[in-house]
């Protein structure tokens, strides 16, 4: 098995590398879904989040309220590093379980948002950074999702910087053209240094 650690800051085109190595093959353990099952009704890391952040964190169905603990943690970094020792402890242990079902000689891609920033990179055989151009990111938040640019310069500045992911990377995807040109790279770098 090889295992992958793929990352990229927000609107980066992680997400599209993603789909690709899933595409040509690669089992695909994406921390963002997970992120989302091990916060929901039931959960122990949804009561953790309600113990920690009060009521006001969960809609009136009891699921997590994630506009408002997105406003919370992304303007307050104490708040966000409790979120983080909360939620990344149980990520972890679903990843484990994931990793450990898939097949024998497998490539296991996990998608880490933050895995410069959790400083996971050692676990892994492989690190993949995504970057692309700042305003190319911040254009994509605004027009592609709705974001006001404020809310796109807060996300960003709540994570690593390119020099820091690009510290921990083995392969550096740079996303600065089009998309066709991202899926011929990541298809390069499959088939040539992943050894599938």
């Amino acid at each position: 098995m090889m295992h992958v650690g793929l990352t990229g800051g927000v609107a980066s085109g992680k997400s599209v590398v993603a789909a690709k190595l899933a595409q040509l093959g690669a089992v695909l353990i994406d921390a963002d879904a997970l992120a989302r099952v091990v916060v929901e009704p039931g959960t122990p890391g949804l009561a953790a989040i309600r113990e920690t952040f009060g009521e006001r964190m969960l809609q009136e169905d009891g699921t997590l309220d994630r506009a408002a603990l997105g406003a919370l943690v992304f303007s307050d970094e104490a708040a966000r590093e409790k979120l983080n020792a909360i939620v990344h402890p149980l990520i972890r242990e679903e990843s484990a379980r994931l990793r450990q079902a898939a097949p024998s000689g497998a490539l296991v891609v996990e998608d880490v948002p933050l895995l410069a920033e959790s400083g996971q990179a050692p676990a892994y055989d492989v690190v993949i950074v995504v970057q692309a151009p700042r305003e190319e990111r911040i254009r994509r938040m605004v027009e592609d999702r709705g974001w006001t640019r404020q809310d796109a310069e807060a996300r960003m500045a709540a994570q690593a910087t390119d020099e820091q992911r690009a510290d921990i990377a083995d392969y550096l995807l740079v996303n600065d053209g089009t998309r066709e040109q991202l899926l011929a790279r990541v298809e390069e770098l499959y088939r040539q240094e992943l050894g599938r």
